[in-house]
C-alpha cells in the first residue's frame, strides 16, 4: 500500500469527509433513503426500513472517526466492509440492468453505473491504505498512544 504519510492523511480525509456528507445526508432524510434502498428490489422491506435508520449514523461515526484520525483502523475497516459491500451492490445493479439513483448521496446521488463503481473501488483502495497502516502519526490516535 502508500508508503506516504501525507498520502495516507489525504485517504483518510477524503474517505472520512466522503462519509460524513453521505451519512449526514441520509440522516437527515431516513425514509427517502430507506426507500432508495427498497428500488434495489434485494432486501426485505423491513430491512430496508432498518437499513435507512441505521446506516447512515453508521457512516456518519466512520467518517466523523476517520477525519480525527480516532480509532483510525477500525473505522477505515468498517468503512472498506461498507465500500466492499456497496460495490457488490453496484455491481449486481448493472448486470441487472436497473436505472437508479444510488441514493448514495441524497437527492444529490447519481446514477448506477460505472463512474460510481469507479469511484467506490478508489475509496475502498484508500480506506484500505488507511486500514493496513501501522503508523500512527498525524492522527488523534497517536497522540493518545504518545500519552499512554
Amino acid at each position: 500500500m502508500i508508503k506516504n504519510r501525507i498520502a495516507r492523511l489525504v485517504f483518510r480525509l477524503v474517505v472520512g469527509g466522503v462519509f460524513i456528507w453521505s451519512g449526514t445526508l441520509k440522516v437527515l432524510h431516513p425514509l427517502e433513503f430507506a426507500q432508495n434502498v427498497a428500488a434495489y428490489e434485494l432486501f426485505p422491506q423491513w430491512m430496508c426500513f432498518l437499513v435507512g435508520l441505521i446506516l447512515p449514523w453508521v457512516e456518519l461515526a466512520a467518517g466523523l472517526l476517520l477525519v480525527l484520525g480516532l480509532f483510525r483502523r477500525a473505522a477505515a475497516l468498517v468503512a472498506a466492509v461498507m465500500l466492499a459491500g456497496f460495490i457488490l451492490l453496484v455491481a449486481v445493479t448493472m448486470v441487472r440492468g436497473l436505472d437508479l439513483s444510488c441514493g448514495c448521496f441524497g437527492s444529490l446521488s447519481g446514477k448506477v453505473g460505472w463512474t460510481l463503481l469507479i469511484q467506490d473501488i478508489l475509496l475502498l483502495v484508500m480506506a484500505a491504505s488507511v486500514l493496513l497502516s501501522s503508523d500512527p502519526r498525524l492522527s488523534l490516535d497517536g497522540l493518545r498512544s504518545r500519552s499512554a
